[in-house]
């Protein structure tokens, strides 16, 4: 198990349950395969600059605690999902 830091962004258009239930979505994805995941709601901001149209979106960063293989099935699952305008992976030292 490794730590990560994830970051993503979901899109400013779509009602409130969707939102949550996109975030549940994806840490389900890491709860499923043994993973550990801490949310931070970061709210709503403006992109720097448009991404597929859009000029803000809900920011969110999650704090998980996985295997490599955990975070690859979360990369994947991230692009496919088009709720998600953009997600980046961070891998943290070791302490």
């Amino acid at each position: 198990m490794e730590n990560y830091e994830i970051m993503f962004i979901v899109k400013p258009t779509l009602d409130e349950e969707t939102i949550k239930s996109t975030v549940k979505s994806l840490e389900t994805i890491v709860t499923d395969m043994k993973g550990k995941v801490e949310t931070k709601d970061m709210g709503k901001r403006e992109l720097a600059y448009p991404i597929k149209k859009e000029i803000s979106g809900f920011y969110y960063c999650l704090t998980v605690k996985a295997s490599h293989d955990c975070i690859a099935e979360f990369d994947r699952k991230a692009r496919l999902n088009e709720n998600i305008l953009r997600h980046q992976i961070i891998k943290l030292d070791e302490e």
